[in-house]
């Protein structure tokens, strides 16, 4: 069958979604890009927050219609939100022909194959191995220069607002290997830069017991011809070590880009987060990455209207804001999410308080992006061109800025190609993008 795949959700998700597309392709199916192709549609959900699980449910709701109008003829439901609420999918929107839980590929695959037809496949314990691209060469969905590579899955940390271990199991790391072949393959497609994502970065081996950790996997990719940026994400804090922060500092492929999730900055609420870690620590991990190199680039993420969060705590964060002067940050409100410690806890910020909060935040953010964005002008930055259209600029990111999230270069220049790496001189800042001329010859 020609089937599409409605990828929600994260670069993780994203990247299970290139998995059960390898299967389907082993199957004999076809995977198409346009939904207005397909005759299957798999819904691959998230279920991370509120916001995400109505997405997930409002596009699985989309396609039912469809298929009753018969555009498409069968629907699938994949993810995170049908591992942890399949059994309600499947009895609520009766339009879904099958659910099926993480690590569920080959039964989906299946399912499709012999057009079996209201099928449930969702275990109630997530699998503990993970699927190694490595049987199946990955599918790779376009021309874009970077791709993103999971390098392992689950998560040990239980925060107390999240939800992660439960959907998808403890933390378990693939062999060094497996990751290194799948790197291979993804330079042997073209891709120029890899973005390497899990739950936590910085516990990477530390599970498999071979020795393998963060810096060995940075060394070994590091070796791989054709590949000139890697991108290491989602740093827990407590797993930042002197001798990470130097390696990537020095490194010449490893981007000295820091993903690091701090969430908050007061002691009290870290505490009621259960991450282990306080103030103190942040900054002098914050500092050491800044005096490492002053080309390094700090991105955080943070929770606001936490249960019990006081005005004196936010105000607290918003002055260690314009403290440090973080170069990425992205923040969003506490939404309670079902089974975790936090749900429980009885002093609710309103919502009316914690939207009035995000947007002091991101406000107060905006002016230190803007600021920075001005103070580039004239500067020679590396850029990788991420595309290019036959009019107007083509369009490119620094080291400083991961695909997706961050802001844009646009480059001017004449034949500039999606790949290239080049050097351009940034003549304007047009709030969160950038312009640029491009220096290359």
């Amino acid at each position: 069958m020609k089937v599409f795949i409605k990828r929600l959700g994260c670069p993780k998700n994203d990247v299970d979604g290139d998995i059960i597309a390898s299967v389907l392709i082993k199957e004999g199916h076809e995977i198409v890009i346009q939904e207005s192709a397909a005759e299957a549609v798999i819904v691959n959900t998230c279920g991370f927050i509120l916001p995400a699980k109505e997405e997930s449910i409002e596009a699985i709701l989309q396609y039912e219609q469809l298929k009753k109008g018969r555009m498409i003829e069968r629907l699938y439901v994949t993810g995170c939100l049908s591992q942890r609420y399949g059994r309600e999918l499947f009895d609520q929107i009766k339009g879904v022909d099958g659910v099926f839980g993480l690590r569920e590929a080959k039964s989906l695959a299946e399912a499709i194959s012999n057009n079996t037809k209201r099928v449930f496949m969702v275990s109630d314990k997530v699998q503990s191995e993970i699927f190694h691209t490595a049987e199946i060469p990955r599918f790779i969905t376009d021309d874009a220069p970077y791709a993103y590579l999971k390098i392992a899955d689950g998560c040990n940390r239980f925060c107390s607002y999240c939800a992660i271990p439960y959907i998808r199991g403890p933390f378990r790391s693939r062999p060094l290997g497996s990751v290194v072949g799948e790197a291979e393959y993804l330079a042997e497609n073209g891709k120029k830069e890899i973005i390497l994502v899990s739950q936590e970065g910085t516990g990477y081996g530390r599970e498999l017991g071979d020795g393998s950790n963060p810096i060995k996997l940075l060394e070994e990719l590091e070796k791989i011809e054709g590949i000139d940026w890697i991108r290491l994400m989602y740093l827990h804090p407590d797993g930042v070590t002197d001798e990470l922060i130097e390696y990537i500092s020095n490194s010449k492929k490893t981007l000295g880009y820091f993903d690091i999730p701090l969430q908050h900055i007061n002691d009290r609420v870290l505490k009621v987060m259960n991450r282990p870690i306080n103030r103190k620590k942040i900054e002098g991990i914050i500092s050491r990455i800044k005096k490492a190199s002053e080309k390094n680039i700090i991105r955080t993420t943070f929770i606001v209207g936490f249960p019990g969060e006081t005005e004196a705590e936010f105000e607290e964060l918003l002055q260690f804001l314009s403290d440090y002067r973080l170069d990425r940050v992205g923040a969003f409100q506490y939404s309670p999410e079902e089974g975790t410690a936090a749900e429980d806890l009885l002093d609710m910020v309103s919502e009316d308080v914690a939207a009035e909060r995000l947007d002091r935040l991101m406000s107060l953010q905006q002016e230190f992006a803007f600021e920075k964005n001005i103070s580039l002008i004239g500067s020679i930055e590396q850029v990788i061109i991420d595309g290019v259209d036959d009019s107007g600029p083509a369009r490119g990111r620094t080291k400083g800025d991961c695909p997706e999230i961050d802001q844009i270069v646009y480059v001017k220049g004449t034949d500039l190609r999606r790949g290239d790496i080049i050097d351009a001189k940034i003549s304007m800042a047009d709030g969160y993008d950038l312009i640029a001329e491009s220096e290359s010859r």
